[in-house]
């Protein structure tokens, strides 16, 4: 059993082309010796965003804090806030964009280990 606090967890800045204002803590993973899954944590500053991108995994998020939108791959956009669970299926496109102007958005983000 592994017990850490997220604040104890160092953050790094997400270096895929398109993302800006957009931090990543791996939380749990391989190196923790899970035997599935990696948790990261992702905070986007305000106007922030991930990359608008698709792979071949699936994974699940839930929104810790502030509020968003989910751009899909017919470039629609869902608003999401805290407290609301996103599937996005393998292959599906998307984008994660916090277009609050004051407010951060966190949210969990749990992948098969071997994509971390």
């Amino acid at each position: 059993m592994k017990i850490i606090k997220l604040s104890d967890v160092p953050a790094s800045e997400v270096q895929m082309e398109g993302a800006c204002g957009a931090k990543r803590q791996l939380v749990l993973g391989a190196a923790d010796g899970a035997p599935n899954f990696s948790l990261r944590v992702f905070r986007l500053e305000p106007g922030g965003q991930t990359p608008f991108h698709g792979h071949a995994w699936e994974h699940e998020n839930y929104i810790l804090k502030g509020q968003g939108l989910i751009r899909q791959g017919n470039n629609a956009e869902i608003p999401v806030q805290q407290g609301d669970f996103v599937l996005v299926l393998p292959g599906e496109k998307h984008q994660y964009i916090n277009n609050s102007e004051t407010e951060e958005m966190e949210f969990i983000c749990l992948v098969p280990k071997e994509y971390e």
